[in-house]
């Protein structure tokens, strides 16, 4: 699976349920370098899975069991064969031509490489007032828990060597999968670094997040991961990647 120009494979995790239309522009992004792109489906009614087929040869298909954006990442990640993870959404929000800048953050030493669309050179043209200002507190209040500098916990653009999977043990089915991420990957002590990342707006479609209720799922995920473990150790680093 090993190619330039990095010595280490990279597996891409696309989770998706009717993106057929947003495709073509999620996958033109794609570097050629990739060695595996997963399209994890969410049972869709639409053309979702033969768009996807069509546009990359050699994709392979992960239909999902259950529901939920967190159970279609678990079972893409359970299925990848890289040495890297990368994870991205189908919605044309995430740009695929930034994966570089992820996967030369962990062949630089980093163990995990966390989007920010608020690091500098980042930004957003999606992002609410409501849902920045809810984000913005439930990164400080992880960050005063926990003892990370995290400057944007809700955002899914990220990347990992597989070898984590098994530390981050992942067991939740919705959009706190990434809050449940950031928080396990610093009670483990993973070296993490941000990624500066620009998300762009939908391009088709209706976004199935609901800033409120989604918001008190990440809450409680917070909260609740107290009990599982330690806060972060003295070993864990952050910081914005060159």
């Amino acid at each position: 699976m090993n190619k330039q120009p990095f010595a280490a494979s990279v597996s891409v995790i696309v989770p998706a349920m009717n993106e057929a239309e947003n495709l073509p522009h999620v996958f033109a992004t794609l570097p050629d370098w990739i060695d595996e792109v997963i399209l994890v489906d969410g049972n869709s009614t639409d053309d979702t899975v033969a768009v996807a087929r069509r546009l990359r040869p050699g994709l392979r298909v992960v239909v999902q069991t259950r529901r939920g954006k967190g159970n279609a990442l678990i079972e893409g990640f359970q299925a990848a064969r890289g040495d890297i993870i990368v994870m991205i959404d189908a919605d044309g929000s995430t740009d695929g031509r930034e994966i570089r800048s992820f996967v030369a953050t962990l062949i630089n030493g980093a163990d995990f490489a966390k989007g920010s669309r608020y690091a500098p050179g980042g930004g957003s043209d999606d992002l609410s007032p409501i849902r920045s200002l809810g984000n913005r507190f439930l990164t400080g209040t992880t960050n005063l828990l926990y003892g990370t500098r995290y400057t944007d916990l809700c955002y899914g653009y990220n990347a990992f060597w597989r070898r984590h999977l098994e530390v981050l043990d992942l067991d939740c089915d919705g959009f706190e999968i990434e809050t449940l991420m950031n928080v396990r990957a610093a009670q483990a002590g993973l070296v993490i670094r941000e990624v500066p990342s620009r998300e762009r707006s939908r391009i088709h479609g209706t976004s199935n997040l609901h800033a409120v209720r989604d918001g008190w799922r990440v809450l409680r995920t917070i909260w609740r991961e107290r009990s599982r473990g330690s806060a972060v150790t003295a070993h864990t680093q952050v910081a914005l990647a060159k």
